[in-house]
């Protein structure tokens, strides 16, 4: 079997249900147009103003600006955080929350990318960006030595799966990579089965918009085009690439990305989340919680088999 379902108790699943209920309310996310991100991108910055930053390091690496939160003693290990946001919006400092939370039960420093955005550069410059970022870690001395690990979610999924693929170019960085955790990640720009079926009861995402805005942010590439990695990186050669643990809803459009990915990755460990939409390691439920443990629990139980 390519995945297991994720153990959840009935109390747990009332709770996603009753929070599923509150989800039907709000507006799907859309990509329609490029004012909208951009309106989005704008309020995202003024809430971070008002919200108490975390005590981060900025600095540009191979012309990429990355974020860089640390322990307070040694690092055991360093993780390359590519945050989500459709690959639209977002940016490094909003997932400050999830990697403190990493830093502290792992004891690793974490490294956000804050790569360019699908409003005006196109997604091949994102993975640029991504692949800078990752070669400057990858062989930077303050991190030698030190068990490597990539987290992505949604299009940081998709972008941490393709740069994964591109370093294949550079086997000796690869090989420093010790893990890579994926939750609800965009692996085929063309559209899985659930993504193309994906109904009107989607929710959080505009299931039945997907496929246009995956067209609308790939322009002059045919299907064809789109299905060539690591664009997509469901189609290239998984041989090769570090242990993987990913996660995905059942209510995700996204699910088949997962699924599909998931049985042709040579080391991988997949959980069907049930009851669960896109997004929901952000959701304010127990599942989210044992999710976001259970994945930091990988990542020390790697650190603790390194040998540098």
């Amino acid at each position: 079997m390519a995945y297991q379902p994720w153990p959840a108790s009935e109390p747990e699943l009332a709770q996603m249900r009753r929070f599923n209920q509150t989800l039907a309310w709000l507006p799907r996310f859309k990509i329609r147009n490029r004012v909208t991100p951009r309106l989005i991108q704008a309020l995202l910055r003024v809430s971070q103003k008002v919200k108490r930053a975390a005590a981060a390091q900025s600095r540009v690496v191979n012309g990429v600006p990355v974020r860089i939160l640390r322990p307070a003693g040694k690092p055991r290990g360093v993780v390359l955080d590519i945050h989500g946001g459709c690959w639209v919006i977002g940016n490094a400092q909003m997932d400050d929350d999830l990697n403190l939370g990493m830093v502290n039960a792992c004891d690793v420093a974490v490294v956000s990318v804050d790569y360019r955005l699908a409003v005006d550069t196109p997604i091949e410059g994102l993975l640029e960006d991504c692949l800078a970022a990752a070669r400057w870690l990858l062989g930077a001395e303050e991190f030698a030595g030190l068990p490597v690990f990539f987290v992505g979610e949604s299009a940081g999924g998709h972008l941490a799966a393709a740069t994964l693929l591109t370093l294949k170019q550079w086997p000796e960085l690869l090989a420093r990579v010790a893990g890579a955790v994926l939750y609800y990640g965009v692996y085929d720009l063309t559209g899985t089965p659930s993504v193309r079926t994906a109904g009107p009861d989607t929710l959080l995402l505009d299931g039945p918009g997907m496929v246009d805005a995956l067209r609308m942010l790939t322009p002059g590439l045919s299907d064809d085009e789109r299905r060539q990695a690591p664009l997509s990186p469901l189609f290239g050669d998984l041989d090769g690439l570090p242990p993987a643990l990913m996660f995905v809803g059942e209510l995700d459009p996204l699910k088949d990305d997962t699924l599909l990915i998931a049985a042709r990755w040579p080391q991988a460990e997949a959980h069907l989340l049930p009851e669960s939409a896109h997004g929901f390691i952000h959701f304010p439920v127990a599942m989210a919680d044992a999710v976001l443990a259970y994945s930091r629990r990988w990542i020390t139980m790697f650190i603790g088999g390194h040998r540098a």
